[in-house]
């Protein structure tokens, strides 16, 4: 496949109507992350089990001391000053936070921060921050645009609805490296290489991405860990005069809230994490069951779509085998390989492979697109391209002026710093490509290339795989969607029973993430907790 992203966003996007698919793909652009440390051989490129075995050794995070240091302290106190900013019943302020928590003195980062304050009666429940995910999600954007009108009203009726950018995020001292015409470049750049020359050419693209970001953003690329942004959320529960953290976070979102709750145990409140990632797995074995992930949400969408009269890979009355449909839709990307089509687009963009690659990617994180995917591929296959290249847009935050967002630059920026990478050179990636390809047959080769990203990255990993038990906390929620694509169940069953607080909840269903997706079974169940600090009965499973 083609696709020139850290596919982790993944992840989430609780989208409203249908705003929602855009924030769906906005969420789960990001998760690919990397893995394995610079020349390890520990990891068999060909057996995730295997590295599953190894996470149960993983080291656990350790919680930090309760008690405040000196030197953080004038943090820690400091008061928000709140102000309009533009959107209608939020009120903006700026955190500040230090840059390098090991240096508190070396400079500060300024955090942008909104609020919605508690719309009804009933007895005030503190603030209830949000995150959905990325990582480079904008959670500012999130809270104004969907969370802080689209969550339940007894929700916003008893919370102040908060967010904040984490560092390098959006409004907060964002990471930046390519500009706009450099990004559509690189979107663009083929991630299936059928030659020396396009190998070559991926692996520049790779490069020239990493040493723009080394460029622009020198200051803050060692600097934008999710072990740092969690210690921001802390200074920000404090700010907000919490005692706890009151939080739900979606795909990364659940990362940064376990990371939170493994760094801060004590200070856990009421936690959702919907959409778990597996913080126990290294970066080659996160893409390759990633893999498998998009591989059983696609086999879920064609499915469907053989059932209908319009599915363009198949249909009703036709006799197509889901395997048949699959190598159809592979035989249409290998003839835009050669062969793009036209879009209309006012930059001269056509749709080649990588980017209706992205397209059907990014439908596959809400089965509400599914319907839209079909009509993208079928104006496609006839020689339109245009839906389908704006589905891709809408992954990679491309507005209609061409303007991106710096989602994927500090998706690169985060992931490459949390994880080593998955491969340190095309050698290692082509002893494991094989694997990934059997994971999926559609788009396993792409997401191999795809793992390739942070192997030329200016910083060095600053993290490595672990286990998060954050003993002593209160009871937290993770919520797992059976055939979820970018975060697969059986990371939210790792993650849940790490946690020594943990209560799974099971989605049967198909989509990346649960909450207010349709199910009043798994709503009704996190209303209750969040309300009510009562925590999902065990085993508890909604469809």
């Amino acid at each position: 496949m083609q696709t020139r992203s850290s596919l982790s966003r993944p992840c989430d996007g609780r989208p409203a109507a249908r705003a929602r698919f855009t924030a769906v793909a906005l969420m789960t652009a990001a998760l690919l992350v990397s893995a394995c440390s610079p020349g390890s051989s520990s990891i068999k490129p060909s057996s995730a089990a295997s590295a599953r075995s190894d996470a149960a050794s993983a080291p656990v995070l350790a919680p930090l001391p309760r008690a405040i240091p000196a030197a953080l302290a004038p943090y820690y106190t400091q008061r928000l000053t709140w102000r309009d900013c533009g959107a209608s019943g939020f009120r903006c302020a700026t955190l500040k936070a230090p840059l390098d928590y090991d240096r508190p003195g070396a400079g500060d980062v300024r955090l942008a921060v909104t609020r919605k304050a508690a719309t009804g009666k009933g007895k005030p429940l503190g603030s209830l921050v949000v995150n959905p995910g990325g990582p480079g999600g904008s959670a500012v954007g999130y809270l104004q645009q969907y969370a802080g009108l689209g969550y339940p009203a007894e929700v916003r009726a008893r919370y102040d609805m908060v967010a904040m950018d984490p560092r390098g995020v959006a409004r907060s001292e964002p990471v930046e490296c390519l500009d706009d015409r450099r990004m559509d470049t690189y979107t663009q750049t083929d991630v299936t290489p059928d030659d020396r020359a396009e190998q070559n050419a991926a692996v520049a693209a790779d490069e020239k991405f990493a040493q723009a970001c080394g460029e622009h953003s020198a200051r803050l690329l060692r600097h934008v860990s999710t072990v740092e942004v969690a210690r921001d959320t802390d200074i920000l529960r404090a700010a907000l005069g919490d005692a706890k953290l009151n939080y739900v976070g979606a795909s990364y979102g659940t990362f940064l809230g376990a990371t939170y709750a493994g760094l801060f145990p004590s200070r856990v409140g009421r936690v959702v994490l919907d959409g778990a990632l597996d913080p126990s797995l290294d970066s080659r074995t996160v893409n390759l069951e990633q893999a498998q992930g998009f591989e059983t949400a696609f086999q879920a969408f064609t499915r469907d779509c053989l059932r209908r009269t319009d599915c363009p890979i198949g249909g009703r009355g036709r006799g197509t085998t889901p395997t048949q449909a699959a190598d159809h839709l592979r035989a249409f990307f290998r003839k835009l390989d050669g062969h793009p089509v036209a879009t209309g687009d006012g930059d001269g963009r056509k749709l080649g492979e990588a980017l209706a690659t992205t397209g059907v990617i990014a439908a596959m994180y809400d089965e509400g697109a599914w319907s839209q995917l079909r009509a993208a591929l079928t104006s496609a296959m006839k020689g339109d391209g245009a839906a389908l290249l704006a589905l891709s847009d809408s992954y990679y935050e491309r507005d209609a002026s061409g303007h991106y967002s710096n989602l994927m630059m500090a998706n690169n920026a985060v992931n490459c710093l949390d994880l080593p990478p998955a491969f340190t050179g095309v050698d290692q990636l082509r002893q494991a490509q094989s694997a990934f390809e059997k994971a999926s047959p559609v788009f396993g080769e792409g997401l191999a290339w795809q793992s390739l990203n942070c192997a030329y990255w200016p910083v060095r990993a600053t993290g490595e795989p672990h286990r998060i038990t954050a003993k002593g906390a209160a009871p937290i929620v993770v919520v797992g969607t059976t055939r979820d694509p970018a975060t697969p169940y059986r990371w939210a069953q790792s993650l849940a029973h790490q946690l020594s607080s943990g209560h799974l909840l099971t989605y049967a269903g198909d989509g990346h993430t649960a909450f207010l997706r349709g199910s009043t079974c798994i709503d009704s169940a996190i209303d209750t907790y969040l309300l009510h600090g009562t925590p999902p009965s065990p085993g508890k499973r909604c469809s």
